[in-house]
């Protein structure tokens, strides 16, 4: 291990030539993304603010765009020449620099080009520490002389930049001058605390405006601290914590390749496409395998989950990889790993609901360990698992139950851990999720029947919240009601705790079954929604609570509201086949009504589910002449518009499906209908003769 007189030494010789670049990037990237405005530019500014305009195109529109262009012109120069200087035996700390450069230019899809070449991609995986294969392209690179070619053009822009700017005046300029050593020294302080700050603060990149000036008259050579004075701050450091910020500057380096990465790959298909045609897969698994096994995980460690999340989301076949390679079980053990689990049996976890919450950092990785999980299970639903399966399956379920009854120090940490457990729950084999119920009763725990329900509450808690907020309720209501749903089909204890929870028996119909504020109303409220999945889910749920039994799932809904998910499925007719649509066999017991609900029972009406005020009789009064002619009148009128195609008289058949009335074999009214339409030609005919 090197002595810390040889570390302080070494520092110091490439101190001023760590500065010199420091510096010199910073501006560049400022001026890339900035294009710093000079007096001339402000002016114009100011002109356009004041003028008025007569024609849409003119001579500063046409300065802007080339302004523009000239701006995504030298990002795209400073990004190529990044990438070639990162390839070189860079310094750490001047390295991250870079990287950070080189992350900041990635969030520009215009920028992108020299990102996603194969060579840099191959360099950000290998500091990222995916790859461990040297990347040397230096006989074989076109680029070669072209690097040398962008640093003069740089440098000429500069210039000539500078020559701008000198028309700010001389005082301005003097005044640079005369604090320029404790610019000079300001800056480097900067430089380390930069290091220790925010990775995402570029404040320091900005702060010094006229450092272009400072550019071109003095070129490149600046003022730098005494040797002494930095050698004297350093001092003070042992070897431990020499060696200690080598370690860090190395984790810090992998981070911020890694964030590079992600902007790249999220940003440019070619990117991802390369990513798997490079098999950079097997690098990132190992990573994150190797990441399980440390008791202090890096900070890096989000940053490789997320762009593993990335890849498996945006690649399908990234996405099988990770799974035959065993991703599942490396995942389960990162997620036990994050959560620190202590088993208490085979598939039952220590819950103390006394423990601290999860901290911010912890629940940011389980949550892209839960995307991960997702992205790889999501098709194993409906599979019928081996039996090793099986078991791994319900040993990450009892982990996610966890996930489910912890806290997170932030509710909305709470509310999006819960929201992505639930997700990975309906994506696994629904026999596996037995698990959740096969914890043993504690005195203060829910329970149906003798069977713990602790993890069902949760989920209705949680369903309740998501129907409240409203908000993107389509993407997170469908996972909860599909969860519900399959639970209440497969566990009988399940269904009869949610039906109590749900749909309680029915006292008071005076108000139709979708108006309230109960979860019952705001279900039943969604089954006549404009999305058809998100409505099918819903009525889906409440049609399984009461047994997939249509008498009963009309009383508490009404007809109104059932009538799409019982045409659906084949039951406007009443109780027809349901072995076709599901095969679970449901217990015998009956639906009793309540005293208040027999009481006026006959008088509600079927369609709306609630009790109607008495109407008058309509032809109250009217013989049974003026009946008859009343309905041959709206008979004519059905016919005219169903003639012209404005609506189309719909009937059931034998199946308990609409179809339109012509499709009919036998209908009366169809042939009331023809026999009307006939006797209407005779008359037209007999006006016409």
């Amino acid at each position: 291990m090197p002595s810390a007189s040889s570390l302080m030494q070494r520092r110091g010789k490439n101190a001023e030539r760590t500065f010199k670049i420091h510096h010199f990037l910073s501006l560049l990237l400022h001026y890339s993304l900035t294009d710093g405005p000079s007096l001339k530019q402000r002016r114009l500014e100011e002109f356009r603010k004041n003028k008025v305009r007569d024609y849409t195109d003119s001579d500063s529109d046409l300065d802007e765009y080339d302004q523009e262009d000239r701006g995504l012109i030298l990002r795209q120069n400073l990004a190529v020449v990044l990438v070639r200087f990162i390839r070189t035996e860079v310094k750490c700390l001047l390295l991250r620099v870079c990287l950070r450069t080189l992350r900041i230019l990635s969030r520009d899809k215009k920028v992108l080009g020299p990102l996603v070449t194969d060579s840099a991609l191959l360099t950000l995986a290998k500091l990222a520490g995916l790859t461990t294969s040297d990347v040397s392209d230096e006989v074989n690179d076109p680029d070669s002389d072209f690097y040398d070619n962008i640093i003069t053009s740089l440098t000429e822009a500069k210039v000539l930049q500078g020559h701008t700017n000198e028309d700010e005046g001389e005082a301005e300029t003097n005044d640079q001058n005369e604090e320029q050593p404790a610019f000079d020294e300001d800056a480097k302080s900067d430089i380390s605390n930069t290091y220790s700050g925010d990775v995402d603060s570029i404040s320091w990149f900005g702060s010094h405006r006229t450092s272009i000036n400072e550019l071109h008259r003095g070129g490149m050579h600046h003022k730098v601290l005494e040797r002494g004075r930095r050698d004297r701050r350093e001092s003070k450091m042992d070897v431990e914590e020499e060696v200690e910020e080598m370690e860090s500057g190395e984790e810090a380096k992998r981070k911020e390749a890694m964030k590079v990465l992600c902007n790249v790959v999220y940003n440019s298909a070619w990117a991802q496409e390369r990513f798997s045609g490079l098999r950079l897969m097997c690098g990132l698994i190992e990573r994150v395998s190797s990441s399980v096994s440390c008791s202090n995980p890096s900070s890096a460690q989000f940053y490789e989950l997320r762009f593993m999340f990335l890849m498996t989301a945006l690649r399908p076949e990234l996405s099988t990889q990770l799974k035959q390679e065993g991703g599942v079980s490396i995942l389960t053990a990162a997620l036990e790993s994050c959560l620190e689990v202590q088993w208490k049996d085979q598939y039952e976890c220590i819950l103390d609901s006394q423990g601290q919450p999860i901290s911010l950092e912890t629940s940011q990785r389980v949550t892209e360990i839960l995307k991960i999980l997702f992205n790889i299970t999501y098709s194993t639903h409906k599979q019928e698992p081996s039996e090793d399966d099986a078991a791994l399956y319900r040993h990450l379920v009892a982990i996610l139950r966890l996930c489910l009854m912890r806290k997170c120090v932030l509710s909305e940490d709470t509310d999006e851990l819960q929201g992505h457990t639930v997700n990975l729950l309906s994506a696994l084999p629904l026999q596996c999720l037995d698990v959740l119920l096969m914890v043993p009763l504690e005195p203060d725990s829910e329970q149906c029947e003798g069977v713990n329900m602790d993890c069902v509450h949760t989920l209705l808690m949680f369903m309740e919240r998501r129907l409240e907020a409203g908000d993107k309720i389509k993407e997170k209501l469908t996972p909860i009601l599909i969860l519900l749903t399959e639970s209440c089909r497969a566990h009988r204890e399940t269904r009869h705790y949610i039906r109590k929870y749900i749909l309680p028996p029915l006292r008071d119909v005076s108000q139709r079954p979708e108006e309230g504020t109960t979860v019952k109303n705001r279900l039943i409220r969604l089954m006549t929604h404009l999305d058809t999945d998100l409505k099918h889910c819903a009525a889906d749920l409440i049609f399984v609570l009461c047994k997939e039994n249509v008498r009963r799932f009309v009383k508490y809904t009404g007809y109104g509201n059932a009538a799409g998910l019982l045409a659906t499925r084949g039951l406007l007719g009443g109780q027809g086949p349901r072995a076709s649509f599901s095969d679970t066999q449901y217990s015998s017991d009956s639906d009793s009504d309540t005293e208040e609900y027999r009481q006026v029972k006959d008088r509600i009406n079927p369609v709306t589910g609630r009790v109607e005020a008495d109407q008058p009789d309509p032809m109250e009064g009217m013989t049974e002449e003026e009946k008859e002619e009343e309905a041959k009148r709206l008979i004519m009128l059905f016919n005219k518009l169903s003639r012209d195609n404005i609506i189309q008289p719909m009937g059931v058949d034998e199946e308990g499906k609409l179809v339109p009335m012509s499709g009919l074999k036998e209908n009366p009214l169809s042939e009331e209908a023809k026999s009307e339409s006939e006797n209407e030609g005779e008359t037209d005919e007999g006006n016409k003769d």
